[in-house]
Parts: C-alpha cells; structure tokens; sequence
C-alpha cells in the first residue's frame, strides 16, 4: 500500500502557526528519511486565503531531490497550475473538485460544474509539462453545507469529466464517512473510470477514519492519504479536523501484513516534531503508546 504524505499541505494549511519554509522544508526531508516517496509538499493557493502555503516556490525550490520522490502541487484553478508550472519542482498535481456547489464556491469561488470545465484545462496544461494530473473529489463522502453526497453523484462527476485523470482520489474532507460508504463509492467511481488508480483520503474527525482507510484496502484502493501527526484540516469547512495520522496508519497496515516501505519509529519522531514546532498536540498515537511490541 502506497501511503502518499500530506502533512505538508493538508496538514499545515489548517494550522494557526505560520511555520517558516526552512522548517517545512525539514519536515519534507523528515518525511523521505522516514521512507515516504510520495508528498503533497505544496498548495498554490491564494495567499491572503491560505497563508500558510505563501512560500510554496520557496519550498519547492529548497527541498531536497532524491531518486524516487515525487512532489505533489495542489491546485485549485488554472492560475495555480501556472504557478506549479512556473515553479519548475512539482512531478504532479493535484487538482480538487468540489462535489457540491455551496462548498465549492466557498472553497474555490465557483461552482462544482465551473470547476470541471477547468479541470481539462488544467489536465491539459499538466500533460504537456509531463505532469501526472490527479482529479480529487473533495467533500465525496458529506458536505458541511448542503449534507449528504450520494455516490451516484460522485460518479456521475467522475463520469463528466472530459479529461481521464492519471488518478482519482476520493476526499473524505470533513471526516464524515463510514465503511459503508467506501463499499458503495470506490465501485460506483471504478465503474465509470475503470482502469484509472483510485486513491483516497481521510479526516478522523469522528474516529472512523482508519476503519475507512481498511476498507478502501479491502476494495481495491492503491494508495491511502496521511499527515504525520495526524494534524489538518480544512479552513474552509467548520470543524474538519485533522488527518489520519501517517505513523498510525502505516502502523495499523503494518500489523495487518501490508507492506508500507515506511520507518515507524522515525514517522513517530517527526509526528512529535512537527506538534511541538505548531504547539499543538499532535493527534497521533504511536508517538504517546509507542510500536508494539516495545522496540
């Protein structure tokens, strides 16, 4: 199971701290020591909307560039792919769809069916930079604002969409799916993109975001988004609280036999790290209740 790392984006985004680049960038650099491959290293967002991803030419710019990491950009609109390709330090983007309309234009300033116009522009402008392009379907499982997102309707976004993605990834943003849920959308979305990797992500704002993650898992999900620390959110939806914790995560796939390539231990450390560098308590767990059995 390919765990992707978003700390550095969805995790610091929702953050009152505005944390320096230098310290982000040790906190990407902690991450691919700790053996993750795949980062959200960036979103390239409004700044006066979204502070706390200001510098993200500067990170990009500052990172350290190993064999077989790849940074993922976030983009909202067509002016941030242009940013993401200005800066010349992403490998993909990530470009989010909002299912419904309220969340949308809250989030982006535009409505669900505006924002999937703009995803073949921005799928276009990314393939000819020779980007992966990953379409995101944010708020797939519940909507702060208008409630329930059937999975007819997710896929019937999918569906729509003009430009086939080199990946989708399905968006729990506010923490409000169950298992059930991921049994009914990860077959709806395969049925009408099949072929294209599926991807999912998950806030633990009601404890049920790991039993999510091990559901995705049994449906054929390849790769599974975490935060280390377990910090995030979203500032644009009340009350999402942060991510699943990348440590525990990769601890719980651990001990049921799936292979993560990641370093617990070290995920811990920085999980602690990265908390105290926001003076927060990091939500996490393996960090407080250690690896079993005790290293």
């Amino acid at each position: 199971m390919e765990i992707v790392e978003v700390g550095p984006r969805d995790g610091l985004q929702n953050e009152k701290t505005l944390l320096s680049t230098e310290v982000k960038v040790e906190y990407i650099t902690r991450s691919i020591a700790a053996g993750v491959r795949r980062i959200e290293a960036v979103a390239f967002a409004h700044p006066a909307r979204v502070p706390q991803m200001a510098d993200a030419e500067a990170v990009l710019a500052a990172v350290p560039r190993p064999a077989g990491v790849s940074y993922i950009g976030l983009v909202l609109n067509r002016r941030g792919l242009d940013r993401a390709l200005a800066s010349a330090g992403v490998d993909e983007v990530n470009y989010v769809l909002v299912a419904t309309d309220e969340f949308s234009q809250r989030n982006q300033g535009m409505s669900t069916a505006a924002s999937l116009a703009q995803w073949d522009e921005v799928a276009a402008g990314a393939r000819a930079a020779g980007l992966r392009a990953t379409l995101t379907v944010a708020a797939a499982f519940g909507c702060p604002f208008t409630g329930e997102v059937s999975a007819e309707h997710v896929a019937g976004l999918v569906a729509a969409a003009r430009t086939r993605p080199d990946e989708i990834c399905l968006a729990d943003t506010i923490g409000v799916g169950v298992p059930r849920q991921v049994a009914e959308l990860v077959p709806a979305v395969r049925a009408v993109a099949p072929g294209v990797a599926l991807r999912a992500h998950f806030h633990n704002t009601r404890n049920t975001g790991y039993a999510n993650a091990l559901a995705a898992l049994d449906y054929g999900v390849s790769a599974l988004d975490a935060s280390t620390g377990g910090i995030g959110g979203c500032p644009f939806a009340p009350a999402a609280t942060g991510n699943i914790a990348t440590e525990d995560l990769a601890y719980l796939l651990e001990r049921s036999g799936i292979d993560t390539g990641v370093h617990l231990a070290a995920l811990a450390d920085t999980g602690t790290w990265i908390a105290n560098q926001l003076d927060v308590t990091a939500p996490a767990m393996l960090g407080r209740a250690g690896p079993f059995p005790p290293a």
